[in-house]
């Protein structure tokens, strides 16, 4: 099986892991490789068929319950929409996204909140802010 590109990421996901009470395996590994290397923000049956490639044998159910280890361990960002769809994210530094609502595809968006305007959002009476996501709505240049 083809070895990490870089070797600091085997033993950050191995820490995160760890901490979370899972241990690392060469699925978790693959799947997280192919999370890593894109910046599409594929969905899970996308995810399946980018990580067969390295893995044949590997399972739908298996990337599923991966997403979610990866997802739980802080090593992924599951994106949730209202008609139930998911994708996932790689990136899990603060940022924003555009998904197009026709095809659905989902991009970052470059830059980032001024801290003011995030120190107003979260004063909120009554409630506890513990963190927010920013997802511009619209129509991609492809559907346009």
């Amino acid at each position: 099986m083809a070895p990490y590109s870089h070797p600091v990421v085997p033993e950050r996901l191995r820490r995160a892991l760890e901490s979370q009470g899972h241990r690392f395996t060469e699925q978790r590994g693959a799947v997280h490789r192919f999370l890593s290397g894109t910046d599409t923000h594929p969905t899970a049956e996308e995810v399946f068929r980018g990580v067969r490639e390295e893995l044949p044998a590997i399972s739908l159910a298996t990337v599923y319950k991966n997403l979610e280890t990866l997802v739980a361990c802080g090593m992924a960002i599951k994106l949730t929409y209202s008609d139930g769809s998911s994708r996932y994210d790689g990136r899990t530094d603060p940022h924003h996204h555009a998904r197009c609502e026709q095809c659905g595809t989902v991009r970052d968006v470059p830059g980032n909140l001024p801290p003011e305007v995030v120190s107003e959002l979260e004063s909120c009476p009554s409630f506890q802010v513990t963190g927010y996501r920013l997802e511009l709505t619209g129509v991609c240049s492809a559907c346009s």
